[in-house]
């Protein structure tokens, strides 16, 4: 597994799969990469350079904790672009992953070619999602079979009163069946010191980044799940506006990793965005 060292001198991994342009890709979690697979055979489009983030799969944990934080992830993606003697680079995040992506845009505009934001996550750029949006997307699932218990354990979880969050999975997923509880459980972070510090004080600047979003030129495919509770296609939909060329996809049927979802939409869509080269 090939690694470089980020500013810091801890040392970074990431997974090389296919052929072709390179795709930076960089996970949520933060959890081992491993969960993103290939990201539904995009393998066969691009050739994906999949990070490992600090302290989770073979990268190394840092000597400060502080440096779990979303900002400070950023600076590691401007490494990792340096070891690959990219001049511009296109980017993929997922999750808490597009919020690092997003950071990265905001900060270094002038090195990002295009970016994918696979069901991003809000913090970055300060988007609410409230409760009752969560509810509403929540009871479009009432006819499944696990909605009964999935819901009131949700509502468990929003009031405060409850943690299960393992009874709240199937409302992430497109459908819940075995491939998608063991997709769930390994995208599981591990690592509670890089998740607890990955929102620290400082690690988000949601006025700046915006005014500094206003003039990137980079195209920007926003990738929504019809069903997703952690990123709701309205709380997408805002993000995508924030964007000069922000473009959103809703993909019908999928929740939080549409490419388990329907692989072949998802490598579709994605894969047509980043050859389309002709029409910033």
């Amino acid at each position: 597994m090939p690694t470089f060292r980020a500013s810091d001198g801890t040392l970074l991994a990431y997974r090389v799969l296919g052929d072709g342009a390179p795709l930076v890709c960089v996970p949520g979690g933060p959890a081992d990469s491993r969960y993103l697979g290939d990201l539904g055979g995009l393998s066969a489009h691009r050739r994906l350079i999949v990070l490992d983030l600090r302290g989770t799969g073979r990268s190394a944990p840092p000597e400060d904790v502080s440096s779990y934080r979303c900002d400070r992830l950023a600076e590691d993606v401007e490494a990792l672009r340096v070891h690959l003697g990219l001049a511009t680079v296109d980017l993929l995040g997922h999750s808490a992953g597009a919020d690092v992506v997003t950071r990265y845009a905001a900060r270094r505009p002038e090195n990002v070619g295009r970016l994918v934001l696979v069901t991003p996550g809000a913090r970055a750029l300060s988007i609410t999602v409230t409760a009752e949006d969560r509810r509403a997307l929540a009871r479009l699932r009432r006819d499944e079979p696990w909605f009964p218990s999935a819901f009131a354990a949700l509502e468990a979880v929003m009031a405060g009163t409850g943690g299960d969050w393992a009874a709240v999975d199937p409302f992430f997923c497109g459908r819940w069946d075995e491939a998608a509880r063991q997709h769930r459980a390994a995208g599981r972070p591990v690592n509670t010191q890089a998740v607890a510090n990955f929102g620290a004080d400082g690690a988000f600047a949601p006025p700046a980044t915006r005014a500094a979003l206003t003039a990137l030129d980079a195209p920007v495919l926003l990738l929504a799940g019809e069903f997703d509770l952690n990123s709701p296609p309205k709380a997408v939909a805002e993000a995508a506006g924030l964007f000069p060329h922000g473009v959103l996809a809703v993909q019908p049927g999928a929740g939080h990793s549409p490419w388990v979802d329907d692989a072949d939409r998802f490598t579709s869509v994605v894969a047509a965005f980043l050859e389309r080269r002709a029409d910033r």
